[in-house]
């Protein structure tokens, strides 16, 4: 069933109703609990990968590789006082 969500497009109509309705029950702040877990999931994975790229790497050194996939060069610097570019593999 083709819609917005192509990663979906395998499910039934009636059965992505049935999921829409179950996540507009869950409470606000259990949804909000859930974001905030996926979330840190992701950035866990994200430290994983750049472990892996850099085995050799501080805790600090991959803490400021994850940040610089999410923030970008100049917010690295101006934050952090590191330039990604200074740090290329």
């Amino acid at each position: 069933m083709p819609n917005r969500y192509n990663w979906m497009s395998d499910t039934t109509p009636e059965a992505f109703a049935k999921l829409v309705e179950l996540q507009r029950a869950i409470p606000p702040g259990e949804r909000m609990l859930k974001s905030l877990r996926l979330s840190g999931m992701m950035m866990r994975f994200s430290e994983a990968g750049i472990r892996r790229q850099y085995p050799n790497a501080t805790d600090r050194e991959i803490f400021l590789r994850a940040a610089a996939r999410r923030l970008g060069r100049e917010t690295m610097i101006a934050a952090y006082g590191w330039d990604p570019a200074e740090h290329e593999a």
